[in-house]
């Protein structure tokens, strides 16, 4: 279950109401009049189920609440209540199929935002896969894939493909290019200097590294893999599961192709600097189709749900007669 927290213009309090009562996956409606002040208006809270989150986010936002006041929506860990559970019975699917659109869109924009803590772990991570190159360590490599937080904005990238948001797909690329740049500038720049105070004594990476060599020669299981965790990476995001991100992040050499490539570029290994570039362009591909087609499947999914229910349902429409999933959503 989800908890709604809503501040409600006082005149459109009623109607509020209505589109929770409207929607078969509400309950334990409260409201307090007169409890907000900035903005002014009353305060209204209830449970929904996952499965209603959109159709209820829809409704309210026919209202103007979104503008004129405001709409909360979090997680509840634990709910012990017998109306909390008929309104999940109630709602269409299941809860953890449902993707709630504005959740996914605002946190796919804030995980692609070309933050400093974005570049530094970025930059720490690649630093790390470069180590693993020159030592010849997966666990380095495992390490790296886990702190670099790319995917973030590769859904992002999914997220506007599928609703042709131009803006959106630029703005993550352009934290992708510059992000990755300057981790690559960073780790080639440490390999130089590490190289002139002796640090670094090979003249070029070892030729033979078979714990790590996998992750400057791609082949056609370095395409299939990332395509597998795209679609793995986007479920978990829409699923709230974390441990199957962090899955996904392990199982992906973007930032271990990344420093590969900076020390390879530092030690004039030229064989392994196009390795690592077709590496990371095909982790990077695989996992934005990957993507899109996974968030592609749970709207069409989603959309027959709801088309069952309407088919069941006395008015013939969905409960609510809201948008559908994803509808009027471009920013």
């Amino acid at each position: 279950m989800l908890h709604l927290r809503a501040i409600v213009p006082a005149d459109r309090t009623e109607a509020a109401c209505a589109a929770l009562a409207d929607s078969s996956g509400a309950t334990n409606v409260v409201v307090v009049p007169g409890a907000a002040r900035s903005p002014a208006g009353d305060l209204v809270t209830a449970d929904i189920a996952r499965e209603s989150a959109n159709e209820i986010i829809a409704a309210l936002r026919e209202l103007g609440i979104d503008r004129d006041g405001g709409i909360g929506i979090e997680q509840i860990d634990l709910t012990l209540s017998t109306s909390a559970e008929r309104a999940e019975e109630r709602a269409p699917g299941y809860g953890e199929d449902a993707v709630v659109w504005e959740e996914l869109a605002r946190r796919t924009a804030g995980e692609s935002v070309l933050s400093w803590s974005f570049v530094v772990f970025l930059a720490l991570a690649t630093q790390l896969a470069g180590i693993a190159a020159l030592i010849d360590s997966p666990i380095l490599v495992v390490g790296a894939m886990v702190l670099g937080p790319e995917f973030g904005a590769i859904a992002a990238i999914c997220f506007g493909i599928l609703h042709g948001n131009a803006r959106r797909i630029g703005a993550a690329l352009r934290t992708l290019t510059i992000g990755f740049a300057i981790a690559i500038a960073v780790t080639y720049v440490c390999a130089l200097v590490s190289r002139w105070i002796g640090v670094i004594e090979l003249d070029r990476l070892p030729d033979s590294r078979p714990m790590t060599a996998f992750i400057y020669s791609p082949d056609r299981w370095s395409f299939i893999v990332a395509l597998l965790a795209g679609a793995g990476g986007v479920l978990s995001l829409t699923a709230g599961k974390s441990s199957a991100l962090v899955g996904v992040f392990i199982s992906v050499t973007t930032v271990p192709a990344a420093g590969n490539l900076a020390v390879a570029l530092a030690l004039r290994h030229g064989s392994e600097i196009d390795g690592s570039l077709l590496q990371l362009g095909l982790n990077l591909a695989g996992m934005i189709i990957a993507g899109t087609l996974t968030l592609l499947v749970q709207r069409w999914i989603w959309a027959y749900v709801l088309r069952g229910k309407a088919r069941s349902s006395p008015s013939g429409r969905p409960p609510g007669g809201r948008p559908g999933p994803g509808e009027g959503l471009g920013s």
